[in-house]
């Protein structure tokens, strides 16, 4: 071989060593490259661990959150529910508010009594089924066509009484409170629940003489209900 023709080899064994060289290096940081993305990727997936983990717990407090609301829905609706209605009593309570008592929502009775010079006791018991509200106020009783009326035995109003079931309230009727001998000869009086009451209901009673009758408050004790004096 010839001294040109051994170089000229040398020189192309050299350029494609150093491509080869070259090639190998290439690979080699492809390869560093290839591995690095890798272990990037798998950094990052490591990392979103802690993230999922982040939205079990996001999921867990919505769950929480979501019961706690349907607590206070409840709580709501109980708030609805209970008290509702009623009349505030002052101390966080509410008592329920029955309707006014009629003259037509009760079963009346009287009898004649001898205590105090004589008077009428007249009971009233609520209809079965009715629960009403006798007001802080005087029995109307009126006697003859005429219509006259008893003025109030007492000084004081009494309470408001609320009748149902066997709850009876008293009250008691001088038909004659004055000691002349004059006076209307009647059988029977006009009963109703205060003035503005629509049904009154007529009670027989025997025959009495009335001049300037009077009546006492509604009570709960027929021994409350004698009209002394």
């Amino acid at each position: 071989m010839s001294g040109n023709r051994r170089k000229a080899f040398l020189v192309s064994a050299v350029l494609v060593g150093g491509a080869l060289l070259m090639t190998a290096c290439q690979d080699t940081d492809k390869a560093a490259d290839t591995g690095a993305a890798q272990g990037s990727s798998s950094a990052s997936g490591d990392a979103a661990t802690p993230s999922g983990s982040s939205a079990a717990g996001s999921g867990k407090g919505t769950g929480k959150d979501s019961g706690a609301s349907g607590k206070g829905s409840a709580a709501t609706g109980g708030t609805d529910d209970g008290a509702g209605s009623g009349a505030d009593t002052g101390n966080g309570k509410r008592e329920p508010v029955g309707q006014s008592c009629g003259a037509n929502d009760i079963s009346w009775n009287t009898r004649s009594e001898t205590q105090a010079g004589g008077y009428i006791l007249i009971s009233a018991k609520a209809k079965p089924g009715i629960t009403c509200v006798l007001p802080a106020a005087l029995p109307t009783v009126a006697f003859g066509s005429d219509g006259t009326e008893a003025g109030p035995a007492e000084q004081a109003v009494g309470e408001q009484i609320t009748l149902s079931g066997n709850t009876t309230a008293y009250a008691g009727v001088n038909p004659k409170s004055t000691g002349s001998d004059g006076g209307k000869e009647l059988d029977s009086i006009i009963v109703a629940v205060g003035d503005d009451d629509p049904e009154p209901v007529s009670l027989k009673v025997g025959t009495i003489t009335v001049d300037k009758p009077v009546v006492t408050n509604w009570h709960t004790s027929a021994t409350d209900a004698v009209p002394f004096g």
